[in-house]
């Protein structure tokens, strides 16, 4: 019996971190301006799905240093935006 609920269990948490690997999609996008010390970026974007945002100009904050070291002024990115603390913040960069 604990066989089976290992071999369940196991199963149930692969199909959970596949889905959740699908779910993911990048945005293309245009970086407009970098503001290191404030740690934000202003995108020229296209539709963003998972937040139901249109495409428009607005400025992101970044996750983490290493995200903001890859963005340069002029630069197409694709990117992940999601709401950090309720705040619009690029999590994910190509």
């Amino acid at each position: 019996m604990k066989t089976v609920v290992k071999i369940a269990s196991a199963a149930i948490l692969t199909l959970g971190l596949a889905s959740g690997a699908l779910a993911v999609e990048y945005t293309k996008g245009v970086v407009k301006k970098v503001d290191a010390k404030a740690k934000k970026v202003t995108l020229i974007h296209e539709e963003l799905k998972n937040l139901d945002m249109p495409a428009m100009t607005m400025v992101f904050r970044i996750k983490d240093d290493t995200l903001l070291a890859k963005l340069k002024q002029g630069a197409n990115v694709e990117f992940v935006a999601d709401r950090v603390e309720g705040k619009l913040t690029v999590v994910e960069l190509k």
